[in-house]
């Protein structure tokens, strides 16, 4: 009778959790399905080789039921570049800060080190832009540049990578590195011939999901990259960036077809990235 009881309980919660796990992702999936269905409409070949167009060009193909011309390619290529200075700076910066403090975890400098990256991770994505603002735009480029951007974006990726680093060293069996010791490796190279490639899939992991983060950051590059309405690959001058253009379309309402073409571009890009860090992790 019990055993019938406790079968009956199980099935029970099973049933419970299903059901309110559907209704949790119920409005996740109807949003990126209505994305999906109005942002297909505007991705073709000149969506991703072609600069954003003006409010005419994409009135006057409005008006003929024609797809907007030009596309993001501005955005895109702005993206990139931020990206790639912002991962230059955060990544070896993220991984020798997230190693010296597994190194040195009882050490109160390592306890202020770790206080101010948990701070910095909480902090709303608007103040870190604020911060580079004052540093980068009003006393290095004295004006808004692609390599502003980069800073706050260097700024919200840190937090990521010092704690994902320094998670994934506490992970890693003590044997291995005391093994290393025993062998009369040196130290520096115990850190970079076994802690390292033994952590690496926590390591990019980390790295992946910090990317994810600030691709999608629309307020820090507001107030330090501006926008661009052309290609630029120049760090220091104003460069656009896929989710200011996503701004940029929201205020225009001839726009509105781009902006859940660029949304969905954005989504599948960072989904890509997720994905591509849950198979690293699983492995």
């Amino acid at each position: 009778m019990k055993g019938k009881f406790r079968s009956a309980k199980n099935r029970l919660f099973k049933g419970m959790v299903i059901v309110f796990s559907l209704v949790a992702i119920t409005p996740i999936m109807l949003i990126v399905f209505d994305l999906f269905q109005k942002g297909i409409k505007q991705i073709n070949f000149s969506f991703f080789t072609k600069i954003a167009p003006d409010t005419w060009d994409a009135m006057t193909a409005l008006n003929h039921g024609k797809i907007i011309p030009g596309g993001i390619l501005n955005g895109i290529t702005g993206t990139f570049l931020m990206v790639s200075v912002a991962s230059l700076i955060a990544i070896p910066l993220g991984l020798l800060i997230g190693i010296y403090l597994y190194e040195n975890a009882e050490k109160r400098y390592a306890g202020v080190v770790r206080d101010i990256s948990d701070i910095l991770q909480g902090a709303p994505s608007i103040v870190l832009g604020l911060i580079a603002y004052f540093w980068i735009v009003k006393n290095i480029t004295h004006g808004f540049s692609a390599l502003a951007g980069s800073a706050s974006l260097t700024i919200m990726m840190l937090p990521l990578i010092i704690r994902s680093t320094e998670e994934t060293l506490k992970m890693i069996p003590i044997s291995i590195k005391e093994a290393g010791l025993a062998l009369g490796v040196p130290y520096h190279k115990i850190i970079l011939r076994v802690l390292i490639p033994t952590g690496f899939s926590g390591l990019t992991t980390g790295i992946l999901l910090a990317l994810s983060r600030v691709l999608g950051e629309t307020a820090p590059l507001m107030l330090t990259a501006l926008g661009n309405p052309f290609v630029n690959f120049n760090i220091d001058k104003p460069t656009s960036a896929v989710p200011l253009l996503i701004w940029q379309f929201y205020n225009d309402p001839n726009m509105v077809n781009l902006i859940w073409s660029s949304s969905l571009f954005l989504v599948i890009l960072v989904l890509t990235l997720n994905l591509i860090a849950k198979q690293i992790a699983a492995k």
